[in-house]
């Protein structure tokens, strides 16, 4: 009997067991078989080439440790489509990311039947209708982020039972309704982001009462009410935006237990009241900004004790009294913001030493003292805005070490005496020079002449005489002027921007004449009106027979070119035999020469011409040419250029072409791409590069960082960036406009060092050397800088706009152009654009590198401060490549 038992036992136990086996087999076979039909469903890029037996391999799935199930799903910014809703039958996943695809439809509430489920991210995509109440169901939710999708309707109470849900976004959408109160009895949420909806109703009162609310972004909603006292309760609070809303009521003096809060966002509202002095407890504060309220009083001196403050924009409300001069103390100061207001008193000078100081805007006050003589104490002022004030006395001489200031506006106050020379010392003004509606007196200095960058000068409303100074053609940048109502004489200067100007920006001088002005300057110039008259006819005449000649001579050599093409064509065919076509017959070299002396023998002009005929050699495709591998008999290996049809005319010009060539041959320099030979047969123009494995910096990107065995490496990427710009920069030293900078224009040498290339087609393609005309957009789509759409001029400054779009890419992994960004939206509007969203810098860097240091992370940010800089919509407020190379330099060494 106990033998009975023993045997009745094993054999339950080997049951047991091989059905357990066969569970888990069935468990692996039943996921594979969703895997796979998802991959088809989705056409997810490289599964179906994958081998089906070890799918958990496959990019984007991690299974279980003993590959019994799906856990984590990762099939973010492929830019799929398709319905997605098969995805709920792996009951193990925890993790699901769908973000920054084509999805559309509404959300598939069978997702609420995903019991495991940690991780829910469907942010950017195209998902409308409501948020589906079934996702109440999954309780073990600790992230769910809806952002960026067409959603409608509230926000369901069925929600309200995700206990374990820290991380909750949902920001841009069109969601309606109130927030409901229950979200502030998440007792774990962290983040809660419902920005950029059409939320109305009071924010709840118990928000941050009972969780550990680190960062809470409401901007642009509808929402009314006050600022809970309770948002401070828990003391962990860091980001709080609450802008563009309809909030009244004054700031809670609870604000300053928020220890650890470093920006404060509470413009655009209605807010009223001073602010709380407890703001001085708040020693981690960097942003606060509150303009555009009803706030009153003085601005407290407790804001001194905020050391770390970078930025502070009171405008726009109706604070009086003066600035404190303990402000003087916050070294960290960036961004002093107070126009708009009822502020008085002298110009704070204790502001101005503060050594990081880049914008003091004092404009639309009552400040009524004189402008100081040390008012450029500080090395790094750029904007000095002091308009529409009551500001007295003269504009003294030491305005002149302002040297860094790009902008200047002094207009509308009671500013007597002369202009001070000094102010032609300003080199780097740009934006404007503002000096209107001021008791001014004297003539022009003509040292105004040396601000060739300056964009707009305004001078009217003066008591300025004298002559317009013939020196002021040397401000080339120029744009808008304005010297009316003043007591100039004599004739305006010809010049473009004085010609192209109204009349209205020359009236109310009695005495001033000459376009645009009506009438003549003969009187004036003792000359007779007749004479004046047929001086002007004599001109005509010559200019009308100059362009006549002109035109005869252009259509002339147009003849002669096409004499010389027609014969060449008749040649090359002549040579080809005629006997076979044109792919299969050997093709004739017209002309062809190779730079470097002991590459000549190893260069064979046939085998690059035939390379280039087979799609299969073809690495990319640029926007002024395409680029193939070619493999020479000799071993070496070229990458060759073939420049794209529009721009085959250049073959017209051979000679000017050739020493172009030939003079970027010689043009040395590290992380330059130089050309080391050409080729003309037939019509087409190839040019001869050595060939670099690691490809381009798009594919390093883009292509590199997405395969499993990437490993994040900071410090190359700022080798590359700096590496570029110190290659942009040399280029602009030797005079070269580079037509298409983009990361597909930066190759990698096989230890990936950066070198620009392309760079002989700024040189082929330069309508002022008359070698071709661009019949294109002079740039790849994403990098042209926004200026381009009306000058149509490629500039130096745009040349930084592209870097600066290069530099985005670097930092944060994503292309120019992308639909994630939203619609109309590039990279560049989309990291501009973060504050407003609410999102920090670190946000927007890519995480992969960011996360892996400190060290890492506070360099890319810095470096972050650069691109943000090159990018700017301005061209005049961009640096130069040089400085962009120093200011990578230092972050290097630090």
């Amino acid at each position: 009997m106990a033998i009975l038992s023993f045997l009745l036992t094993v054999f339950f136990l080997v049951g047991l067991s091989s059905r357990f086996q066969l569970g888990n087999s069935q468990l692996v076979f039943h996921d594979q078989q969703v895997v796979e039909a998802i991959g088809k469903e989705l056409s997810v890029p490289g599964w179906g080439v994958m081998n089906t037996t070890d799918f958990c391999s496959w990019h984007g799935v991690i299974c279980s440790s003993n590959s019994t199930m799906v856990e984590r799903l990762d099939l973010s910014g492929f830019r799929l489509q398709g319905n997605v809703t098969l995805i709920s039958e792996l009951k193990g996943l925890k993790w699901l990311d769908l973000s920054n695809n084509n999805f559309q439809g509404s959300i598939p509430f069978a997702f609420g039947k995903l019991p495991e489920l940690q991780y829910l991210d469907l942010s950017f995509n195209k998902f409308g209708n409501s948020i589906p109440s079934e996702l109440g169901k999954l309780r073990s939710l600790k992230a769910l982020n809806l952002s960026k999708n067409w959603l409608t309707g509230a926000i369901p109470d069925e929600l309200e039972g995700l206990e374990n849900l820290q991380d909750f976004q949902i920001f841009t959408n069109n969601l309606n309704g109130s927030i409901p109160m229950w979200i502030g009895n998440l007792t774990n949420l962290k983040v809660f982001a419902a920005y950029e909806n059409e939320f109305s109703g009071d924010v709840p009162v118990n928000l941050g009462l009972y969780s550990d609310l680190s960062l809470l972004n409401l901007h642009s909603n509808q929402l009314e009410g006050t600022i809970p006292e309770s948002i401070c309760a828990n003391g962990n609070l860091e980001f709080l935006v609450l802008t563009q809303n309809k909030l009244t009521g004054t700031i809670p003096y609870s604000i300053g237990d928020c220890k650890r809060l470093s920006s404060i966002r509470i413009g655009n509202n209605k807010l009223i009241g001073g602010i709380p002095k407890s703001i001085g407890n708040i020693s981690s504060l960097t942003y606060f900004e509150a303009d555009n309220n009803s706030l009153s009083g003085e601005i407290v001196t407790e804001f001194a004790k905020c050391l770390n403050l970078t930025l502070l924009n009171l405008a726009s409300n109706e604070f009086n009294g003066t600035i404190p001069p303990e402000f003087g103390q916050l070294n960290s100061l960036q961004e002093l913001i107070v126009s708009g207001n009822n502020l008085y008193g002298e110009i704070p000078t204790s502001v101005l030493k503060c050594k990081n100081l880049n914008k003091l805007d004092l404009s639309n006050n009552k400040f009524n003292g004189t402008l100081p003589a040390d008012i450029c104490n500080t090395s790094r002022l750029q904007y000095l805005l002091l308009g529409e004030n009551s500001i007295r006395g003269e504009i003294p001489y030491e305005i002149g070490n302002c040297v860094k200031l790009l902008e200047l506006e002094m207009g509308s106050n009671e500013l007597t005496g002369s202009i001070p020379p000094e102010i032609g010392h300003m080199k780097n003004l740009q934006i404007s020079l503002n000096l209107s509606h001021n008791r001014l007196h004297g003539k022009l200095p003509q040292d105004l002449g040396k601000l060739d960058k300056l964009v707009s000068l305004d001078v009217s409303d003066n008591q300025l005489s004298g002559n317009i100074p013939p020196a002021l053609k040397g401000m080339q940048s120029l744009i808008e002027v304005d010297f009316s109502s003043n007591q100039f004489t004599g004739p305006i200067p010809t010049f473009a921007p004085f010609q192209k100007s109204p009349n209205s920006s020359f009236l109310g001088n009695k005495d001033l004449c000459g376009d645009p002005l009506s009438g003549g300057c003969g009187d004036l110039n003792g000359y007779d009106h007749s004479v004046y008259g047929h001086k002007v006819s004599y001109r005509i005449v010559l200019a009308v027979i100059g362009s006549g000649l002109a035109v005869f001579v252009c259509v002339t050599v147009v003849v002669l070119l096409f004499m010389m093409r027609e014969k060449q064509e008749k040649a090359a065919k002549e040579a080809a035999g005629n006997t076979i076509d044109e792919i299969s017959s050997k093709p004739v070299i017209l002309a062809g020469n190779v730079f470097v002396d002991n590459l000549k023998q190893a260069i064979d002009f046939d085998a690059v011409v035939k390379a280039v005929m087979k799609d299969s050699n073809k690495i990319c495709v640029g926007t002024f040419s395409t680029v193939y591998k070619a493999d020479m008999p000799s071993g070496m290996i070229l990458s060759v250029k073939k420049l794209k049809s529009m721009d085959q005319t250049i073959i017209h010009h051979q000679s000017k072409m050739i020493r172009e060539l030939e003079k970027l041959s010689k043009l040395v320099h590290d992380n330059l791409a130089r050309p080391i030979g050409f080729g003309i047969y037939e019509d087409v123009v190839l040019l001869l590069h050595e060939y670099y494995a690691n490809g381009t910096l798009t594919q390093y990107l883009h292509n590199s960082s997405q395969k499993t065995d990437y490993k994040p490496d900071w410090p190359t990427r700022l080798a590359i960036a700096t590496g570029v710009a110190e290659g942009l920069a040399f280029l602009h030293h030797v005079a070269i406009i580079h037509l298409d900078i983009s990361s597909g224009n930066v190759l990698l040498d096989s230890n990936f060092k950066p070198l620009v290339s392309e760079v002989e087609i700024s040189r082929l393609l330069d309508p002022s050397r008359g070698t071709a005309s661009i019949s294109a957009v002079a740039g790849s789509f994403g990098y042209i800088p926004p200026e381009y759409a009306y000058t149509m001029q490629v500039t130096a400054p745009g040349n930084v706009y592209s870097y600066g779009v290069v530099l985005l890419e670097i930092l944060t992994t994503r292309l120019p152009v992308d639909e994630a960004f939203g619609e109309g939206i590039d990279l560049v509007k989309w990291v501009h654009g973060a504050p407003a969203r609410g999102e920090t810098p670190e946000q927007i860097l890519d995480a992969k590198l960011s996360t892996i240091s400190f060290s890492w992370r506070k360099e890319m940010l810095a470096a972050l401060k650069v691109a943000l800089l090159c990018t700017d919509m301005t061209p005049a407020k961009r640096p130069k490549m040089k400085k962009v190379v120093e200011m990578l330099q230092e972050i290097t060494e630090s």
